[in-house]
């Protein structure tokens, strides 16, 4: 996966914008208002993402080298994934499609209803 790929991915979920709301290099990905994703455009490759608090130590320990405590996120919920190839594309889908369910599964009812109709 490269960084267009990822973009695309996450632009196809219904709902989402892309933004720059701290700098001019990362961008976010939110799904009516709500972050789901993040990465840069400089430097190496890298994403964080929403994961089950239940999740997120298994995974850091299954992929010590590739998914580590989100930097500058909540650790309990947020891993940073390295993108280097040893994480393979098809998990790396499923999880931002984790992530993106996990900020869809607490929307309102009223959100839900937006998001459905769009």
């Amino acid at each position: 996966m490269n960084i267009e790929e990822f973009r695309e991915y996450c632009l196809e979920k219904k709902g989402v914008t892309e933004e720059l709301p701290f700098d001019e290099i990362t961008l976010v990905y939110k799904v009516l208002g709500k972050m789901f994703a993040l990465t840069n455009t400089e430097g190496d490759f890298s994403v964080n993402l929403k994961c089950d608090p239940e999740k997120v130590i298994e995974l850091r320990e299954e992929y010590p080298d590739s998914v580590l405590p989100g930097y500058h996120m909540n650790k309990k919920h947020w891993n940073t994934i390295m993108i280097d190839g040893r994480v393979s594309d098809k998990l790396l889908y499923t999880w931002i499609d984790d992530s993106y369910s996990l900020i869809v599964e607490k929307f309102t009812k009223a959100m839900k209803e937006k998001l459905r109709l769009l």
